[in-house]
């Protein structure tokens, strides 16, 4: 069985959620992150660059995340790490996806049930 990209209406007001977790464990730079996202969802969420880069440097104005810049190699990477601000947004952002995905469930039961 094939599985299929999970749905963009699912995803659209998530990622901000699933990129301050993905960070949650420690500093990442760009590729990283869309490799656990990847990773993360067995192949179903398939975070772009064009989607990640720009939600980096919105959480990057709102203090929640801050970057520096390393040279590994020959290569430079910008890496992306939790702020304070970052670590309590992902705390608050976490209990309200909670308490979505327990209201989601509470109208889901009992629907499944009547298929």
């Amino acid at each position: 069985m094939t599985k299929r990209d999970f749905d963009n209406n699912l995803l659209r007001g998530s990622i901000e959620l699933v990129i301050l977790a993905a960070l949650a464990d420690g500093p990442k730079y760009g590729y990283l992150l869309l490799k656990g996202v990847r990773e993360a969802s067995h192949d179903r969420h398939k975070l772009t660059a064009g989607t990640l880069y720009p939600i980096l440097h919105e959480l990057e104005q709102h203090g929640a995340v801050c970057s520096r810049w390393e040279m590994i190699g020959q290569r430079r990477r910008k890496w992306y790490e939790l702020t304070d601000r970052g670590r309590a947004r992902l705390s608050e952002s976490a209990g309200e996806w909670r308490q979505f995905v327990a209201y989601v469930e509470r109208l889901l039961t009992p629907a499944v049930a009547r298929t």
